[in-house]
């Protein structure tokens, strides 16, 4: 029985994805006591998510007009750190999709031209062998040429 090659790449892929999400929970952690961390990285992509999803739901539930008031900043700041490691997680998931996807391209790329070459000797070889044919049925015809042009009386014994 022939076993196939480990699949060692996949399970490489499956053990970055698990380690992302502690580095994704320590960067939320890092997010929640740093101040430039806080106001510059999570605020505002959490304030513009706030804003999108408020703007959302009250559109589905028919209220148009109404003002969305902004998430307090501890709140703002939690949901923000949430969509950063959410959004690292993500990264990490979609660059290790991105890298397989390369690697079989790769793969199929190289069998691709690995057929190719052996069609190609598969041609070449080809032509040779109806080449080495066509002198050997042109040898053919001489000798059948010169056995007939040979006197065809067998020397007589007296």
């Amino acid at each position: 029985m022939v076993v196939g090659a480990f699949p060692i790449a996949k399970l490489l892929y499956v053990g970055i994805r698990q380690l992302s999400k502690p580095l994704a929970n320590r960067i939320k952690a890092g997010a929640r006591q740093s101040e430039f961390f806080k106001n510059y990285i999570c605020l505002p992509p959490a304030q513009a998510y706030h804003w999108i999803e408020m703007r959302t739901k009250m559109r589905i539930m028919g209220f148009r007009g109404s003002s969305i008031k902004p998430l307090n900043e501890d709140a703002a700041a939690e949901l923000g750190a949430e969509l950063l490691g959410e959004a690292i997680i993500f990264i990490i998931g979609g660059g290790c999709m991105v890298f397989e996807y390369s690697r079989q391209a790769a793969n199929s790329r190289r069998k691709e031209e690995e057929l190719t070459e052996n069609m190609n000797n598969l041609h070449t070889q080809l032509g040779e062998l109806a080449l080495a044919t066509e002198t050997m049925d042109a040898q053919i015809r001489e000798i059948n040429r010169l056995l007939l042009s040979l006197p065809s009386s067998a020397p007589s014994s007296k």
